[in-house]
């Protein structure tokens, strides 16, 4: 009977841990995003036009077209698949990553030590 209420609780509390990190992952997620041409924001897991440009946490400006103009005055523009996050940091689409990094010579090194 012990081993059954010790189970039970075990598992009531990691479906505490469950629920706090779900919210935390719908945080994560908050952003823009340029999607088919067009820049969408994201915000608790519901995506929707961007119709104002958006200052982010650490200053970064991201404007309705996809202009980016950082806080030192830098600007870029963003690609299909881009994201940032609230806080600035920027998420780049996973054929991008794979582009650079096979550039830069990583990609043949991750495939030689598998």
């Amino acid at each position: 009977m012990k081993k059954v209420l010790v189970l039970v609780t075990a598992f009531l509390l990691s479906l505490g841990v469950f629920a706090q990190s779900g919210d935390k992952m719908s945080k994560m997620h908050d952003g823009v995003m340029m999607k088919d041409g067009k820049m969408m924001m994201m915000k608790n897991g519901h995506s929707m036009m961007m119709d104002k440009d958006m200052k982010m946490k650490n200053g970064t400006m991201v404007m309705t077209d996809g202009t980016v103009k950082m806080k030192d005055g830098k600007k870029m523009m963003m690609k299909d698949g881009d994201m940032m996050m609230m806080s600035g940091k920027m998420k780049m689409d996973k054929m991008d990553k794979m582009d650079k990094m096979d550039k830069m010579g990583k990609m043949d090194k991750k495939m030689d030590s598998k």
